[in-house]
C-alpha cells in the first residue's frame, strides 16, 4: 500500500498542475476569458474532486494487488458509487456559488468508467512491476517506456477534460454568455487537451529518461 499511496500523491500533483495550467491558458482565450469568472471557482474545486476520485481508484488497486486476477466488473460499481459520494461533497461545496451544476450521469458514467479502468489497470501494473519494494520511479521505468507513459497520462487527462466539459455545460452563465454555452464548453475542452499533451510529455520525461531501455506497452 505504500507504493499505492505514493502513486496517489504523484497523481494528485499532476492533476493540480493540470488545473493550474489550464486556468492560466483559459485567460488567453477570449470566449473563456469572458466566462472565466463563472468557471474558475468551479474548476478550482473540481480538481480536488478528481484528485479524491483517483485516490480511491489507486488505493483500491493497492488493496487488491495481492489477490490475484481482479474482476473489473465487480470493482467498477463500487468505485462509481464511491465517486458519487465525492460528487455530493463537491456539489455541497459549490452550493453557495451563483452557479447551477447538474451532474449528468448518463453522459459522465461512460467517460468516468473508462478513466477509472485505465487508472486502475495502470496502478496494478506499476504496483506489480517487481517483487521487492523499490522507489516509484523504478517501478515506472520497469512498467513503461517514456512514450508509453506520456500516452497513458495524456489519455487519463483527456478523459478528465471530457468529463469537465460535461460539467461546464451545466454552469449557468449570465446574459449573452448563456448563448455561448456550447462554444465555451468546446473551447474549454480544446484548451485542456493542449495543456494535457504538453504536461504528459513533461511528466514522462521527468520520470523516465529518454535513453531508458524499458518495455513498450
Amino acid at each position: 500500500m505504500k507504493r499505492a499511496r505514493t502513486l496517489a500523491r504523484l497523481n494528485g500533483r499532476i492533476l493540480q498542475a493540470f488545473s493550474g495550467r489550464t486556468i492560466l491558458a483559459l485567460r488567453a482565450s477570449l470566449p473563456l476569458r469572458l466566462a472565466l469568472p463563472h468557471l474558475e471557482p468551479v474548476l478550482a474545486l473540481n480538481v480536488d474532486k478528481e484528485v479524491e476520485k483517483d485516490r480511491l481508484v489507486i488505493l483500491r488497486a493497492g488493496e487488491l494487488v495481492t489477490e490475484g486476477p481482479v474482476d473489473w466488473n465487480a470493482v467498477l460499481p463500487q468505485l462509481l458509487q464511491a465517486s458519487k459520494e465525492v460528487d455530493r461533497a463537491f456539489l455541497a461545496r459549490i452550493s453557495s456559488f451563483p452557479v447551477d451544476i447538474v451532474v449528468r450521469y448518463e453522459e459522465i458514467a461512460p467517460i468516468r468508467s473508462r478513466r477509472m479502468r485505465l487508472l486502475f489497470e495502470a496502478a496494478l501494473k506499476i504496483q506489480t512491476a517487481n517483487d521487492t519494494p523499490r522507489p516509484l520511479r523504478d517501478a515506472l521505468q520497469t512498467s513503461y517506456s517514456r512514450d508509453a507513459l506520456a500516452q497513458l497520462l495524456y489519455e487519463l487527462l483527456r478523459l478528465y477534460a471530457e468529463e469537465t466539459r460535461t460539467l461546464s455545460r451545466s454552469v449557468r452563465l449570465p446574459g449573452p454568455l448563456a448563448l455561448l454555452r456550447e462554444l465555451v464548453a468546446q473551447e474549454l475542452l480544446n484548451v485542456m487537451l493542449r495543456v494535457a499533451r504538453s504536461l504528459a510529455d513533461e511528466v514522462s520525461t521527468a520520470h523516465l529518461r529518454p535513453t531508458e531501455s524499458t518495455p513498450q506497452t
